[in-house]
């Protein structure tokens, strides 16, 4: 591929691999879509050997995903990036057996099937742990393994219906919003990574064993707004939609401004707001009584946003936000992906990099994250195509003969 209509990875610093904290960690992931192998992604650029196992010949479902360059879903190429991919058939007895034999030299096992289906499977949590006590498994689940939905077809996009966070996001006479984006499969994935590695701490540390992780997807979403529970408890107030605004500071809203660019602002502390109002030239309203302080501010947060949505039209983008850094106000550009590109901010910073990729040529792919001074972990690859390790892994790894490996591969198990 040698076409760049959008980023030109050309100009981006190469992607690498360096020391990695997670070095020597074992993890094997059999979860499909987003939230479980979200989470073991966030593993491999830590250094991690995540082992990837598909099913033979269809792959994981996100092959399938959004948008296709030659038959290649990019999708597929961050979440899969730095494991070794390889096909397993849990559905099999053959693969059954063969997860059993693997078990005993991973650290970590991670799955989202539904939940009951491990245990038809004789894959269940205590079979795992008597074959490995060690093990650490992350069970990722719409509703949770146990409780009156448990079994209920669980994706990110209902969690974020079901767990509330839908109800509070949009405008106030428009209908719940659903993010535009698998934004409740990154949240999840991310508490796995993070319960993965209190659970190592806790068994490497602390004398620990192995243990079960369950991670449901519609708690990894509550938890983002569960103060709000609090609202309604103490206060009786069910949080309602209100726009770009929050009901717990004002102001806090995007504004358009004359060239049709947006700046999103965030009154955090009084001293913000009020130099605020001196970068618009409105240094009448610090003496306003509807703006002296928070709470009235959100009760006069129509007046609030027409004040400040009046000066900002009338400004071009660049020029509102020279006027906020020299008043030290916060306020960002809301940006899309090709202005994401050309920061210069994200620029120096690298957020990008490149990475030679077999199917699609010079690719940008995200830096790790969080940034580590002495194990900073990296990329050194990104997802490929089924079963691409497969003979290294089985083979040679493994340790299986060519007659054993042939006959997984004859019962549809690998």
């Amino acid at each position: 591929m040698t076409e760049h209509p959008g980023l030109d990875p050309r100009t981006l610093q190469p992607a690498s691999m360096g020391l990695g904290a997670l070095e020597g960690l074992r993890v094997l992931d059999v979860a499909t879509m987003m939230a479980g192998p979200w989470a073991a992604t966030y593993l491999a650029d830590f250094g991690a050997d995540v082992v990837k196992a598909e099913l033979p010949v269809k792959g994981d479902p996100v092959r399938l995903w959004g948008s296709q360059v030659e038959g290649t879903a990019l999708a597929w190429k961050g979440l899969s990036r730095n494991k070794r991919l390889v096909t397993l058939a849990l559905n099999t007895p053959e693969g059954q057996q063969m997860l059993l034999r693997l078990v005993k030299d991973f650290d970590v096992l991670v799955e989202n099937f539904r939940p009951g289906v491990m245990e038809r499977w004789g894959l269940s949590p205590d079979r795992l742990l008597e074959v490995n006590p060690r093990l650490i498994i992350l069970r990722t689940s719409g509703y949770g393994q146990d409780g009156p939905y448990a079994t209920k077809p669980g994706f990110g996009t209902l969690a974020e219906a079901f767990s509330g966070l839908s109800y509070i996001t949009g405008a106030e006479d428009r209908p719940p919003v659903l993010s535009g984006y698998p934004l409740a499969d990154g949240v999840t994935a991310l508490a796995g990574a993070m319960a993965i590695l209190a659970a190592l701490y806790w068994r490497d540390v602390n004398g620990g064993t192995g243990q079960v992780i369950d991670n449901a997807i519609i708690e990894a979403n509550y938890r983002l707004i569960d103060y709000t529970m609090l609202d309604y408890e103490k206060l009786g107030i069910v949080r309602e939609r209100t726009g770009n605004r929050l009901g717990d500071l004002a102001p806090r809203n995007s504004y358009e401004t004359a060239d049709g660019g947006w700046v999103a602002i965030s009154g955090g502390t009084q001293g913000i707001v009020e130099r605020l109002f001196i970068a618009m030239g409105r240094a009448d309203l610090l003496d306003d009584p509807r703006f002296s302080n928070n709470a009235e501010r959100l009760k006069n947060v129509v007046a609030l946003d027409e004040a400040i949505g009046e000066w900002m039209i009338q400004h071009p983008i660049d020029h509102v936000l020279e006027v906020f850094e020299e008043h030290e106000v916060s306020g960002a550009p809301v940006n899309n992906v090709a202005q994401i590109a050309d920061n210069e901010h994200f620029r120096a910073r690298n957020l990008l990099q490149s990475v030679e990729d077999p199917d699609l040529g010079l690719t940008s792919t995200v830096h790790v994250h969080p940034r580590m001074s002495a194990t900073p972990g990296g990329v050194k690859y990104l997802g490929g195509q089924i079963g691409r390790d497969n003979d290294e892994f089985y083979l040679g790894e493994v340790g299986l003969s060519r007659e054993e490996y042939d006959a997984l591969r004859e019962a549809g198990a690998v």
